[in-house]
């Protein structure tokens, strides 16, 4: 697929302290192309959320996007004033943020909140507004939509929540949907429907960017998969390929702390350390405190995100080299 929903290039977002400057996000290049889910996978605090935001336009100050460009159907969007930003969120771009229960007004009633994302959005009188809610929470699945519009959200289960959020995001059926962990926090039945639910979306022509930790979602849903660490994309290629032949370290290690489980060794295997203070990065690789392979020049040199074979890239000195781990 030539047609491109979402391209990121160089994207650097700043965030000035008393100690110096943190980039959570780090000269990152990604793309989602038209009709397909991607994924973008790490730690908590490597950058995946933040990168979101940037694309929404949603960074809380200090914190600024100061390198780097953003296109949504080839068109820039980095640039332009909030007033034009604003007329784009929810209409073009949709996001679904972590927390449902946070996100969601706690007194106003959810067919309400629906209705007003419509009428901010669409030409159409309260009447159609309410019209139109019930639909889209019948496309989501919500039992008794009728009913379910005049609820509060703390009246909602998780799932339902998070299918309001789905259903205020989809309304004015934007081209690109970013769902930021949408399934925390649910049990593994209603995350295998809000799943359904996700793939359903781009099977109508909106194209989706998952955010998350959870490799089992990124594995069901994604065509494509992008691997974050502090702040930087260590490593991309399509999901069977990255699943089956994983070659940066950081990737393999985050793979591995799900297949001992699953296999049944009944060892839960780790990577050791925890991810870099960013105002403190190694010189040269961000991985390297924590590699078993480190080498010389991994603490020295910041490695290119290189391509090892085609549509597979990987930020490491070691990748594609045989004997490697």
């Amino acid at each position: 697929m030539n047609e491109k929903t979402l391209e990121i290039r160089g994207l650097t977002v700043c965030i000035p302290t008393e100690k110096g400057v943190i980039r959570p996000v780090n000269d990152v290049s990604l793309e989602v192309p038209a009709g397909s889910i991607v994924g973008i996978v790490g730690e908590s605090g490597c950058g995946k959320s933040m990168t979101a935001r940037a694309v929404m336009g949603l960074l809380r100050y200090p914190a600024k996007a100061t390198a780097g460009s953003v296109s949504l159907c080839g068109r820039a969007i980095t640039s332009l004033p909030e007033k034009e930003r604003r007329k784009l969120r929810g209409a073009e771009i949709s996001m679904i943020f972590q927390e449902p229960m946070t996100s969601l007004n706690p007194v106003v009633k959810v067919g309400r909140q629906v209705e007003e994302a419509i009428r901010l959005h669409m030409s159409c009188s309260r009447e159609e507004a309410k019209a139109r809610t019930v639909e889209i929470f019948r496309e989501v699945e919500i039992p008794e939509p009728e009913n379910r519009c005049g609820c509060y959200p703390h009246q909602l289960s998780g799932g339902l929540r998070q299918r309001v959020m789905i259903a205020m995001a989809m309304v004015c059926k934007p081209k690109l949907l970013i769902a930021d962990e949408p399934t925390t926090a649910l049990d593994v039945t209603v995350e295998a429907q809000i799943l359904k639910l996700l793939e359903r979306l781009r099977d109508t022509g909106t194209s989706v960017l998952i955010i998350s930790h959870n490799l089992g979602v990124i594995a069901k849903v994604c065509d494509y998969v992008y691997v974050m660490y502090a702040g930087r994309i260590v490593e991309q290629a399509e999901t069977n390929r990255i699943f089956d032949r994983p070659a940066h370290p950081y990737t393999r290690g985050l793979f591995r702390s799900v297949a001992s489980l699953r296999e049944g060794s009944g060892t839960l295997e780790t990577i050791p350390g925890v991810v870099p203070n960013l105002l403190r990065l190694p010189a040269g690789c961000s991985f390297s405190l924590r590699c078993r392979q480190c080498g010389e020049n991994c603490r020295r040199i910041m490695p290119d995100l290189a391509e090892t074979e085609p549509g597979h890239k990987v930020r490491c000195f070691l990748a594609g080299k045989e004997g490697t781990e």
